[in-house]
């Protein structure tokens, strides 16, 4: 019987794109014969993710998972909306949010984390996921809140089910009261963030190169009215504010009741927003537009 040492199944990884345990169990039912390894793993349809890796995934699901104290939001991608609905990839979102909960928002502390019930880690279960199902999968991103006294309250955006769909946002209230008060409130932030897609969550938090090229843009269209420059400082520092009031969560207007800025609800709460994420699927990756007579004259050689 041939060593299985670390560098062989490294170098099946390497090859197939299948999961460590997959690939170690490869080679030892093929005395350790990479290339015997190889069609074995590809009988199995575990070789295949590799060829999937390359295609562009940016369907899928937001999962969050909750505790009184914490939560997690994580995004995880898939080819398809198709693959929303399976139940599966569901099940894997909902147990990678909870993962999330326990381990920390970093991505490989996570895909080293052993994923439930299958004697794999949370990365060969998501390549033993695109081999099964068939398409590119990743786990895009991941955040964590926590808060020492207080709620960290979830709210998603037409969920597929609990916990699952495709607008989750986290909100962190802390300060006393009572937990159910807490969580309505939070809950409201959540569906006002959902709404309202806030960049920051004060106006120190803005980020800077975004302020500058706002003020820019500003201060060529007040110069453009030929006012004086003076006048111009005061135009371009009013339209600012107006900048902060739709970017800035603590200076929008609520929109629960249209008039209240979010600030002021949650003063009169006797609470403090700390911190809020907003993860809408997709949101950032550029989708290729399919051409589908090209396809055709290149299938057919024009």
């Amino acid at each position: 019987m041939a060593a299985i040492t670390a560098a062989l199944v490294k170098d099946l990884r390497e090859k197939t794109g299948a999961g460590m345990m997959d690939c170690k169990k490869a080679l030892t039912e093929t005395d350790g014969d990479i290339e015997v390894a190889i069609d074995w793993l590809r009988k199995k349809g575990l070789a295949a993710a590799a060829k999937k890796s390359g295609r562009v995934a940016a369907e899928g699901l937001v999962g969050v998972a909750t505790a009184p104290d914490k939560a997690a939001i994580v995004e995880v991608n898939a080819e398809t909306d198709f693959v929303a609905r399976n139940e599966t990839f569901q099940g894997f979102v909902e147990a990678v949010a909870k993962i999330a909960l326990a381990v920390g928002e970093d991505l490989d502390a996570i895909k080293a984390a052993p994923f439930p019930g299958t004697g794999r880690s949370v990365g060969d279960e998501l390549t033993h996921l695109v081999a099964t199902i068939g398409e590119n999968m990743s786990i895009r991103r991941v955040r964590v809140l926590s808060v020492k006294q207080g709620v960290v309250a979830s709210y998603m955006h037409q969920a597929l089910k609990p916990g699952l769909g495709k607008i989750g946002v986290l909100a962190a209230i802390e300060g006393p009261g009572e937990f159910a008060t807490l969580e309505t409130l939070g809950r409201q932030v959540g569906m006002h963030v959902a709404a309202t897609r806030p960049e920051a969550l004060d106006v120190d938090a803005v980020d800077p190169a975004a302020l500058e090229r706002e003020r820019a843009v500003l201060s060529e269209q007040a110069r453009a009215s030929g006012k004086a420059e003076n006048i111009v400082e005061k135009m371009v520092e009013g339209r600012i504010r107006k900048y902060y009031e739709e970017v800035v969560l603590l200076e929008q207007v609520w929109v629960h009741d249209g008039e209240s800025r979010v600030r002021a609800v949650v003063k009169k709460a006797g609470v403090v927003l700390n911190g809020f994420v907003r993860f809408q699927l997709g949101e950032g990756i550029e989708k290729p537009k399919d051409d589908f007579a090209a396809e055709v004259a290149a299938t057919a050689g024009v």
